[in-house]
């Protein structure tokens, strides 16, 4: 049964990475709003988890805010996945135009630099396009790493369809990711790692939205490891087809503290920017599971 599933579901995927990208871009994003509002009707687990995520960010929302938030969010999901689809196919030149990132003279300094760029983001609207900007329009490709999917194959067509947009993936599962994370910053490169939830047993407790939560402590660590520059990022969408986006000043290392210290007080500063980010637009917020410390627990789960 389980042998059947993964099979249904990578065909599924790969359907969608086969025909969304054929499809006129109008006629996409239509197809992407339809399934995310038939989605959003049948008050599903993931739908009810976003509400639930979301009354965390919107606390004075009443229930029907809240809907039309969960409402507004998944077709935002939805529309980081028709646009996905169709990445592969899309002209690189329209990165500098579909893209429309404030203050990205800060990236672009630090990039100068030579010491390396650790750029961190929360899963706000479409970090893919974000980094298909960051090689296409800064001309620079970029190491990232990637949540192990099941089946297997679906997680190949993940890293293919991301190293064909000009990025490096690495497996987050294993030690060597780190390592290899770290040889690339020393050599000035970029890595950019989406880290508002954590997949480990490592993480960082941070508190977020009046909660703890656990976010991963990787970008502080290669950060004081390497020396690389630790700049968050984060995305939205607008009224527009354009993705917009920040790149928002260093956080330092401090000066006095141990190891581990510097690292949580680096983590807290990286979760305050991505609550800023996404108190400013909730509904781009593509968090969909578990995140904060009670919910884990409630569940018997470990966070």
């Amino acid at each position: 049964m389980g042998a059947a599933r993964d099979k249904l579901v990578d065909g599924l995927y790969g359907l969608g990475w086969a025909g969304v990208k054929k499809l006129p871009e109008p006629a996409a994003v239509a197809l992407g709003r339809k399934i995310a509002d038939v989605a959003w009707k049948r008050r599903g687990k993931s739908v009810l988890r976003l509400e639930s995520n979301l009354a965390r960010v919107v606390p004075e929302a009443t229930p029907e805010r809240l809907r039309e938030l969960s409402h507004a969010g998944m077709r935002s999901y939805m529309r980081y996945w028709m646009e996905s689809f169709r990445l592969p196919a899309m002209d690189p030149s329209r990165f500098g135009s579909d893209v429309e990132m404030k203050d990205e003279h800060i990236l672009r300094e630090a990039l100068a630099s030579g010491r390396g760029v650790v750029v961190a983001l929360p899963h706000l609207a479409n970090w893919d396009l974000a980094g298909a900007w960051a090689t296409g329009h800064i001309g620079v490709p970029f190491t990232t790493v990637a949540e192990r999917l099941k089946p297997e194959s679906l997680y190949d067509r993940f890293v293919a369809y991301r190293e064909s947009l000009g990025m490096e993936v690495l497996p987050h599962s294993g030690g060597a990711a780190f390592g290899t994370l770290a040889r690339r910053l020393r050599a000035g490169g970029l890595v950019c790692l989406v880290a508002d939830r954590d997949l480990s047993a490592s993480g960082i407790e941070v508190d977020f939205f009046g909660a703890a939560a656990r976010m991963p402590a990787g970008p502080a660590l290669l950060a004081q490891h390497t020396g690389a520059v630790l700049l968050p990022a984060t995305l939205y969408y607008g009224d527009t087809p354009k993705l917009y986006g920040r790149i928002h000043p260093e956080v330092e290392v401090p000066k006095t503290g141990t190891r581990a210290e510097k690292t949580a007080a680096m983590t807290q500063v990286v979760a305050d920017v991505f609550a800023k980010g996404i108190a400013e637009h909730p509904e781009d917020w593509h968090m969909l599971q578990r995140l904060w410390l009670d919910d884990l627990t409630d569940q018997g789960e470990s966070p």
